[in-house]
């Protein structure tokens, strides 16, 4: 009862204070609002001496004593007539005279008297309006807290620190000095004194005493005996000793001393609780307190208190300097946020309920206020003061009932918010199984379970295998999640059948083996509810406690309870998705992969439905035919292909089986013909069952071409033996003419004229012999092995076999082979052929004639430079001349055989075995040249 007595009339004080201070704090800025201080910009100093007076001390440049000609050590006898003795009979005639009035000034400058005017200007008082604003940080960081938690440890100690400050820079004292001034100035002196102690006492308890507090517990009244002595001396300097501004100024001064010492020594102290906190979170806290705390205290220190301590008058740098003492509660206020010193969820609430009820009260307040000051004013004029008290106290009453009917309102609300949020939490659960990602799921469950139930630490584990094993799956709020032995949670519990499992204290559960002793101490969860399906508990939801580090109600237990089997149809949902998830893919795999089969064979391959519809259509199809996919799905075979193909189709259809058509004619869209080979088999199911046409399409053009070239070059070996055979026979006559045409030759020497024709005879004779020699050689198979060879007379050789053709064809040969040619590594048998299809390519390039020069020459090789005058070759083509079976002869003129498409790929590759290069050079219209280079030592190739 004494206790519950304590904290009621604790709170009844506080409100009032805070009220009073409040309504005073108001009332004191519209009386400041209202009155103007004349101020003249001269610190006038009492002076010691027989005459006394007041003498300048400082004169303020650009002041209205400074525009008057007023100068320091000006001595002040009187104002407008009035003789001025003190501060007190100056600061009466300046308020006499009032602001933006004139003033006659009597002085007296190294003892000559003169009169001056001063135009009064009002007083600066911008820095009050940020003093103000300072003081309602206070007030409102310390309601803050207090409204967070009453009972929570000094909070009521930080609210009353914030109080005082709030007083110490909201009372302003206007200067009139009648009794509100008074009451207002002897506020802000003993709030200024109070101050310091207050915050040191703080520090010294918070979060945590000290240790030499709690040893010596008498220093934290010792705190307050400075504060004390001071305010002793104030008031015996102002009442009983009549002070003078010098005294006043350096009271002033030692409490600003005192002020600015006692912070630094809460801040050394913050500084030393930081340095030595032994647990993270308090380190946090006190980081950020110590460091506001420092940024707070040292800007005013260094750049407000120290220059006044030495004599400095307070200008606006210095009075800028005031206002980092803002930052002092917003650290400590960032602390409370960010670290949650004390309880969240009621401050809304309660900050709810006492907004609401100060400005019901404020209302009333005022309201009273204005009733009762116009009473008093129109009644009883000289009970001006009892009517303040009076309205203080209707205030101080009225606002105790009022909050509690807004408290029973509030709370009405906030109790059925609270209970509803059972249902939707049950509504969450139902919609659980609309998620079917099982990761995604158990974070929702995860992350809306620890918001709402605001616990401190939360996991879910999920069974595995048979019999079951209990996995860690998702957790919240947890360090230690490896290394676990979750043994425990597969055991028959009548706990767990009854509904959940409860451990109260996590570090006692001697009926667990030590290893589960170890993990459920890793865990640190107090509750394990599991969730069931088809009668198998498939998971467990481990809860620990609230961050307030309360255990959960029973309210919350029935409502995991009912929730759990909603997760537990939810989690058999996920994975049963996911199993048929994972066929799927594995469906869509083996799709894949058959018709990657299908798409990159090298045949052409379509099916048909049973109605002729094309179904399926291959890539191969696409190249062979020139029919787009697109295009050939879904229509009929008989509008995709020509009716021969469709007759033929017709046909073999009826046929069981297999059935086959062996190079079949096949027209493409694009005109072109094709020779295939088709396969149609019967489409069929796995239980047998018809279901269309496989259509199988082999391309074999160029399959057919290449044979009708092997056969074309069989004949030519053919012709070769039987030309080489021919040769043979052909020089024994040869050789018999050649030797009687010579024995006749010789008998007749003295004739010329036959002699003649007997030489041209033999010289004839020579030249055939020399082209039946060169035929032979050449149909000859040669090897393999290279030697020394001469690339002029391999040139001449190759020329005298094609001396007729070019006759006939109308070529002239210009040949500039080089004398005294080097040697070069090579096989004679190969390079003719090399000549002999550059010449013969040559000739078909100029079928009416024209010019075939040949060049040879020396330098780091043998350079040869075969060029013709004929048609040249197309740019298109002239990056495929090498390929093989690439031609342009397929449609040859007259006297021209079709090209194989061979001639230019054997060139290049004996080009290649002679470690030699060929380029070609081919303007349009100006002919072809081939540049050929061989090297002098042959380089070792691979052939």
């Amino acid at each position: 009862m004494n206790r519950d007595f304590q904290i009621r009339f604790t709170a009844g004080l506080l409100i009032l204070l805070t009220t009073a201070g409040v309504v005073l704090a108001w009332i004191n800025f519209q009386k400041e609002a209202e009155f103007q201080i004349p101020s003249d910009g001269v610190w006038w100093m009492e002076e010691a001496g027989n005459d006394g007076g007041l003498v300048a001390n400082r004169v303020e440049p650009n002041g209205p004593g400074d525009k008057a000609g007023i100068r320091a050590g000006d001595r002040l006898t009187a104002i407008n007539q009035h003789d001025v003795k003190d501060t007190t009979a100056r600061i009466r005639q300046v308020y006499r005279v009032g602001a933006w009035s004139k003033a006659t000034y009597s002085l007296v400058r190294q003892s000559v008297p003169l009169d001056t005017t001063v135009i009064l200007i009002p007083a600066e008082r911008s820095l009050n309006f940020w003093l103000r604003f300072i003081a309602l940080i206070y007030l409102g960081i310390g309601l803050y807290v207090l409204l967070r938690r009453w009972t929570a440890p000094s909070s009521t100690h930080f609210y009353i620190f914030c109080l005082v400050s709030f007083i110490f820079y909201a009372f302003k004292f206007t200067g009139k000095l009648n009794q509100f001034d008074w009451i207002i100035y002897w506020g802000n002196v003993t709030a200024w004194l109070l101050q310091p102690a207050l915050f040191l006492h703080f520090v010294l308890t918070f979060p945590e005493k000290r240790g030499f507090v709690r040893k010596h517990p008498r220093i934290v009244s010792a705190i307050y005996v400075p504060g004390m002595l001071l305010l002793g001396m104030h008031l015996f300097a102002l009442r009983v000793l009549k002070a003078s501004e010098r005294v006043r100024w350096n009271l002033d001064r030692v409490q600003m001393g005192y002020l600015a010492l006692f912070f630094v020594i809460a801040a050394a102290v913050l500084w030393d609780s930081y340095r030595r906190a032994s647990t993270p979170i308090l380190r946090q806290q006190l980081k950020w307190v110590t460091r506001g705390t420092i940024l707070a205290i040292a800007p005013f220190t260094l750049f407000y208190v120290i220059p006044y301590l030495t004599g400095a008058m307070p200008s606006s740098a210095m009075k800028v300097s005031v206002l980092s003492l803002g930052l002092l509660p917003l650290t400590f206020g960032y602390a409370i946020f960010r670290y949650r010193l004390m309880d969240v969820d009621l401050i809304f609430k309660r900050g709810m309920v006492y907004t609401l009820a100060a400005a019901a009260i404020v209302g009333v307040y005022f309201a009273v206020v204005a009733g009762v000051a116009e009473l008093v004013h129109t009644q009883v004029p000289s009970s001006g003061p009892f009517g303040l008290v009076l309205a203080m106290v209707v205030t101080a009453l009225l606002f105790d009932p009022v909050r509690k009917w807004i408290q029973e309102r509030i709370d009405q609300f906030f109790y059925r918010t609270r209970y509803d949020y059972r249902k939707t939490l049950i509504e969450f659960g139902r919609e659980l199984s609309s998620e079917t990602d099982l990761d995604r799921m158990l974070s929702s469950v995860v992350d809306r379970l620890s918001r709402t139930l605001l616990v401190d630490r939360m996991a879910i584990f999920l069974s595995a295998g048979e019999p079951p094993q209990f996995l860690l799956a998702t957790s919240f709020g947890m360090t230690q999640t490896s290394g676990l032995d979750l043994n425990f949670l597969s055991a028959a519990r009548p706990e767990t059948e009854a509904g959940h499992l409860f451990l109260e204290n996590v570090h006692q559960v001697p009926r667990e083996t030590a290893s589960a002793q170890q993990t459920i101490a890793k865990l640190d969860l107090n509750y394990y509810i599991p969730c069931r399906a088809q009668q198998r508990t498939i998971a467990f939801l481990g809860l620990g406690k609230t961050v307030e580090g309360d255990f959960l109600t029973s309210e919350d237990i029935e409502l995991l309870e009912t929730l759990a089997g909603y997760i537990g149809i939810a989690i058999q949902n996920a994975r049963l998705y996911a199993s048929l998830e994972q066929k799927v893919a594995e469906y869509e795999r083996l799709k894949d992969f058959n018709e990657n089969i299908v798409e990159s064979i090298n045949v052409g391959v379509m099916a048909v439905d049973l109605a002729d519809r094309i179904e399926s259509w291959n890539s191969q199809m696409e190249v062979m035919y020139a029919l787009p996919r697109w295009q050939a799905l879904t229509r009929p075979l008989s509008e995709v292909f020509p009716s021969e193909f469709v007759e033929e189709f017709y046909r073999v259809r009826q046929n069981p089986g297999i059935n086959n058509l062996y190079k079949f004619r096949l027209a493409t869209p694009t005109g072109e013909s094709r020779t295939v080979n088709v396969a149609i088999a019967p489409l069929v199911t796995r239980k047998f069952n018809v279901i269309g046409r496989l259509i199988i399409v082999d391309d074999i053009t160029e399959r057919i071409d290449l044979e009708s070239q092997l056969s074309q070059a069989d004949k030519l070996s053919s012709i070769g033996l039987l030309a080489a055979g021919v040769a043979h026979e052909v020089n024994t006559p040869l050789a018999v003419i050649s030797s009687y045409a010579q024995m006749l030759s010789k008998q007749l020497q003295d004739d010329p004229q036959k002699g003649g024709l007997l030489e041209k005879i033999t010289r004839q004779t020579f030249r055939a012999s020399e082209i039946v020699n060169n035929l032979l050689n050449f149909s000859r198979t040669s090897g393999t092995e290279f030697t020394e060879v001469n690339i002029n007379k391999i040139i001449g050789d190759t020329m005298a076999l094609l001396e007729h053709q070019f006759k006939i064809t109308k070529i002239r040969v210009e040949d500039e082979l080089a004398d005294h040619l080097p040697l070069i590594s090579g096989n004679s048998g190969r390079l003719q052929q090399v000549f002999l299809n550059l010449f013969l390519n040559a000739r078909d390039a100029m079928p009416e004639g024209g010019t075939l020069r040949v060049a040879t020459s020396n330098g780091d090789g043998v350079s040869v430079v075969v060029s013709d005058t004929g048609t040249g070759i197309a740019q298109e083509h002239i990056q495929r001349i090498y390929d093989p079976f690439f031609t342009t002869k397929s449609s040859p003129r007259e006297g021209q055989g079709k090209g194989t498409g061979l001639g230019l790929s054997v060139t290049y590759g004996i080009i290649q075995e002679h470690a030699g290069k060929i380029r070609v050079e081919s303007p349009p219209g100006q002919g072809t040249t081939f540049y050929l280079d061989f090297p002098l030592t042959r380089k070792a190739v691979n052939v």
